[in-house]
């Protein structure tokens, strides 16, 4: 094999022994991207020309990293309990009917392309799941560590959910257009991005109707564990009080 096939491959064995090394991820990359272009024939002004040309085009995905350390600081400094203490405010507002608003308006924008206006980091590990929780704290009191996990795991559905099937209606989503070109290089034709997402529209409303099916009984799940949750508490009270005082009485 021709060597000079080979020496563009020399940021492998970089980024291998880099990571291997536990040196700091982005240096290694880059020093492999220089090599890798180096080693290309590029000369170095036409490397850094490619790293920033490369940049640009993926500057969305940069933005949705700074994204992630920005809600953690928020949550640091207090957003759940803003979120909870606000939903505690709004007398009608319950558990159901909190996922069940967040459930519509994500898979509408979803179909509408808004993909990113939603998400687990961004919006139901710091909003929803506080909301949520807070509209059953609100009501109940203090809740059993299975309900709040229970409630935190119908948020982070109704966030998967909304967005698996709101998203394949959007006919630019690129799941909708790999559907689109695959049908066509098979012989298959008329299956064009529109039609795809037109026939992706009754999936997703009986996604929808299930779901919010689903969600509206909730409330009443919630309810019937926590008096469970109560009465088990109580009789363990006074099976403990009992006791004691049995044992007094044998003293």
């Amino acid at each position: 094999m021709d060597q000079a096939l080979l020496l563009p491959l020399t940021g492998i064995p970089i980024v291998v022994l880099g990571f291997a090394l536990r040196f700091n991820p982005l240096l290694v990359v880059t020093v492999a991207g220089l090599a890798t272009g180096l080693a290309a024939g590029l000369d170095f002004v036409s490397v850094l020309e490619t790293f920033g040309e490369k940049f640009l085009n993926s500057r969305q995905l940069a933005s949705a990293l700074l994204i992630l350390p920005v809600i953690g600081l928020l949550e640091r400094y207090g957003l759940r309990e803003r979120a909870q203490q606000w939903v505690a405010g709004i007398r009608s507002a319950t558990t159901g009917r909190i996922l069940m608003l967040y459930f519509v308006v994500r898979e509408l924008t979803a179909a509408m392309g808004l993909l990113s206006l939603g998400g687990q980091a961004q919006t139901v590990r710091p909003l929803l799941s506080p909301m949520a929780e807070g509209a059953a704290s609100n009501r109940y009191g203090d809740l059993p560590a299975p309900i709040r996990d229970r409630i935190a795991a119908h948020a982070a559905a109704c966030d998967n959910v909304a967005l698996f099937f709101g998203e394949d209606i959007f006919i630019a989503f690129g799941a909708v257009l790999l559907m689109s070109a695959f049908l066509k290089e098979n012989g298959i034709q008329g299956m064009e991005p529109l039609t795809i997402g037109l026939w992706g529209i009754p999936t997703a409303v009986m996604a929808l109707l299930i779901h919010l099916f689903r969600l509206s009984r909730l409330d009443a799940s919630i309810a019937r564990d926590i008096h469970a949750w109560r009465n088990r508490e109580a009789s363990g009270a006074a099976a403990g009080t009992v006791d004691a005082a049995a044992g007094a009485a044998h003293e």
